[in-house]
């Protein structure tokens, strides 16, 4: 019971760090850029269980009409993908990295929370591309019209390696984590696959479900209706897996 509170607590915390990132990529990206006076002004929203629970309210704070007005669409650009590029893509490597450290150290709490933060990263990159990519505002949006891009490019060129760290996150990461975690406990294995597989494909997959147009629309509902049952039947334990400790024992021959 213990462990499994602790495990959603750091769900929770993986979440905020992942989220608050994010947010201040943006931030820091505009006070560097002469577009902001401080780069931690956030707008923090309300004090109300949903923002405490989801930071639904938190926001970037940053005026972009202005840098478009004045012609630099560029820097408006670079400050709109700063969230997920210099926000989320580094703290991506670097929670893999962790997984890594902690897992070769046999350091199980360290390992579970990287691994929860790595989730949360790669949800942002499906949550930003291709979700909200076909779309007339947000992030995503303000890239394309800095650019003067189709959205086409977007979906190229970050959803190419977005979608290799997504198939990485499911195919390596995630059997990684199931055995180092909860060595031949299938029950506890499935419990980490199906919240890996709903906050991907139904939590972040979903954002595009209302307020963002039709495309993003039929994206989500994709991911939710598609995406996410089949990560569940690929990725689902299968008891033959926890009658074998082969895995575990090439695994441990491997990293001597």
């Amino acid at each position: 019971m213990q462990f499994w509170l602790l495990f959603l607590i750091f769900l929770w915390l993986a979440h905020a760090l992942g989220y608050l990132v994010h947010e201040y990529a943006h931030t820091i990206t505009a006070w560097m850029l002469g577009h902001k006076a401080n780069p931690l002004a956030l707008t923090y929203g309300r004090l109300s269980a949903k923002n405490l629970l989801f930071l639904s309210d938190i926001d970037e704070n940053v005026d972009y009409d202005p840098i478009l007005a004045a012609g630099k669409g560029f820097q408006a650009s670079l400050i709109a993908v700063a969230g997920v590029l210099f926000g989320n893509v580094p703290f991506y490597f670097i929670s893999r990295r962790i997984f890594s450290f902690a897992k070769a150290r046999n350091r199980q709490m360290l390992g579970l929370f990287a691994f929860l933060l790595c989730l949360m990263n790669v949800g942002n990159f499906l949550d930003y591309v291709p979700v909200r990519t076909f779309t007339t505002h947000s992030d995503m949006a303000r890239v394309e019209a800095g650019m003067r891009i189709s959205p086409w490019w977007i979906a190229t060129v970050l959803g190419l390696p977005f979608a290799i760290a997504i198939w990485h996150f499911f195919a390596r990461l995630l059997p990684d984590a199931r055995w180092f975690l909860f060595p031949q406990r299938r029950v506890p294995q499935t419990i980490l696959v199906v919240v890996s597989s709903f906050t991907m494909f139904v939590y972040f997959g979903s954002a595009g479900m209302d307020g963002y147009g039709e495309v993003s629309r039929w994206i989500s509902v994709f991911s939710v209706c598609v995406l996410f049952p089949g990560a569940l039947i690929l990725c689902w334990p299968r008891i033959r897996e926890q009658k074998t400790p082969a895995r575990v024992c090439v695994q441990a021959r491997t990293q001597r």
